[in-house]
């Protein structure tokens, strides 16, 4: 139960102390995702009773961000700001500390959210098990992703890298690996193979240019694969 709720603590708003650190907790990451997203996805089923699917899918995402007090997001919009071509690791470190959002991290905030609004309002009556496989793989990603990175400076990208085991790196793996199976076996196919490849190139990206990751990093990797989940999801190759 208290790994369960470091989950809980790392990954939402809901108010839940553990005295374990968030790294004890990432078997259950993945878990907690899913049922983040099954919750998004029943917010999208019923508003869909009320209003067309864009407004409804707008309320799916609204409350998935809030739920997670746009944590992801945010590390997703400092990643885009500070790893600008030709800036020095001790620039990109200074940068990603600023609280500010600049236009680059503004845009892909935007444009993440973009894809995401519509990818949801295409999912229809799948909606509660395409969600739950995305955020939850998504976050089981983040996990794999760690582990398999050096850390890069100091906060909290260090301490969960540090403190990562690899049974329960492998175990949140495996878990990030099923989930999407829930879309069926092509989409999680496809799912699988795109995440694999989205790990490996961040990982290459982050540790050439400033030697490892931050918790920036994780986050980015978070929001971007869990886009990447759902454009799958909708992709006519896949359904």
């Amino acid at each position: 139960m208290k790994r369960f709720l470091a989950a809980v603590q790392f990954l939402t708003v809901v108010p839940a102390s553990s005295p374990v650190p968030p790294a004890a907790g990432a078997l259950f990451f993945p878990l907690v995702g899913a049922l983040l997203g099954a919750a998004a996805g029943a917010v999208q089923v019923a508003a869909l009773r009320l209003f067309p699917a864009s407004i409804a899918s707008l309320f799916a995402l609204a409350f998935l961000i809030m739920i997670t007090g746009a944590l992801h997001e945010d590390g997703l919009a400092d990643v885009f700001d500070a790893f600008r071509a030709g800036r020095s690791p001790e620039r990109i470190h200074a940068i990603l500390k600023d609280s500010r959002i600049g236009a680059f991290g503004a845009l892909a905030l935007v444009i993440a959210v973009l894809l995401r609004w519509q990818s949801i309002g295409l999912l229809g009556a799948g909606a509660i098990p395409a969600l739950a496989a995305a955020v939850g793989a998504s976050r089981g990603a983040m996990v794999a992703f760690a582990y398999l990175s050096e850390p890069a400076g100091e906060g909290l990208g260090k301490a969960f890298c540090r403190d990562l085991r690899p049974a329960l790196a492998a175990a949140a793996a495996l878990q990030a690996a099923a989930l999407p199976f829930l879309r069926g076996p092509e989409a999680g196919s496809a799912a699988l193979i795109g995440n694999a490849l989205a790990i490996l190139a961040a990982r290459a990206y982050f540790h050439r240019r400033i030697g490892g990751i931050t918790g920036d990093c994780l986050g980015a990797l978070c929001q971007l694969s869990e886009t990447l989940l759902l454009l799958i999801f909708i992709c006519p190759l896949f359904t």
